[in-house]
């Protein structure tokens, strides 16, 4: 006898999390979806005399092409396969993309080439510090320019209380900020240690180490961490490794 699977997806309430609800369902999951990011444009776009433009994200593509920004005579560098596809559908070609699709893979692709060239990071207002700090090991001259800022929907926070009943049986966090999100609406309802319980006896996958570190030091054991940078790959995983604990 099968038993519901019940797993929680935290991805923006457009296109990412429908499509990550219709992945679920085709897995034979049951999603519970439960948005923990909402975008705020800035109404920022990237400098235009760069020589290397770093794009960590769909909505960063998006928005820089919405804003009127091209790539011209730039190096366009991208953090992996989802903003890629992102900028090729909007017309732009990508010039470097790393074997790691996190900051730390961007630094390791760029440090050795980009010595005293400038370099624009175009992003959210929670991006990660070691990217900077990479360019200035690397004696780039970065600039930064905050595209989005990623806020916590107020409505949000279903999973916790879920995760807090024990009626989750995994979760799958796409970013530190999902986690910081998640445990928001758990402090917001005064349930934050119930619902660690609840996920340390579910399945939860992450994507990407800083995710894994995020989660851990605020005591949730993380299962999965798939080698591939994308949800289609966390969501399988985590689907495949929660299904046989409620398999009879």
């Amino acid at each position: 006898m099968t038993q519901e699977v019940r797993v929680a997806v935290f991805r923006p309430a457009d296109e990412r999390l429908e499509t990550a609800v219709e992945l679920l369902d085709s897995l034979g999951a049951t999603p519970v979806a439960d948005p923990m990011l909402a975008i705020e444009s800035t109404g920022a776009v990237p400098a235009t005399d760069a020589d290397y433009t770093i794009f960590t994200s769909k909505t960063g593509i998006e928005l820089a092409a919405k804003g009127g920004w091209t790539p011209d005579e730039t190096t366009l560098v991208s953090i992996g396969p989802g903003t890629t596809a992102a900028a090729e559908s909007v017309g732009w070609t990508v010039d470097r993309e790393p074997e790691t699709y996190s900051s730390t893979g961007l630094v390791d692709l760029l440090s050795g080439e980009v010595d005293g060239q400038r370099v624009e990071v175009a992003r959210s207002d929670h991006g990660s510090q070691r990217l900077l700090d990479g360019l200035s090991e690397a004696n780039a001259d970065w600039s930064e320019t905050v595209l989005y800022q990623l806020v916590r929907p107020p409505e949000s926070g279903i999973s916790a209380e879920m995760a807090a009943e024990g009626s989750l049986e995994a979760a799958a966090f796409t970013s530190s900020l999902t986690v910081d999100h998640f445990l928001a609406a758990a402090d917001e309802r005064d349930i934050r240690e119930t619902a660690i319980e609840g996920l340390n006896n579910a399945v939860v996958g992450v994507i990407g180490q800083p995710t894994r570190e995020t989660a851990e030091g605020h005591g949730i054991d993380v299962d999965i961490v798939p080698d591939q940078a994308t949800f289609e790959a966390l969501a399988t995983a985590v689907v495949e490794t929660a299904a046989p604990s409620y398999t009879e």
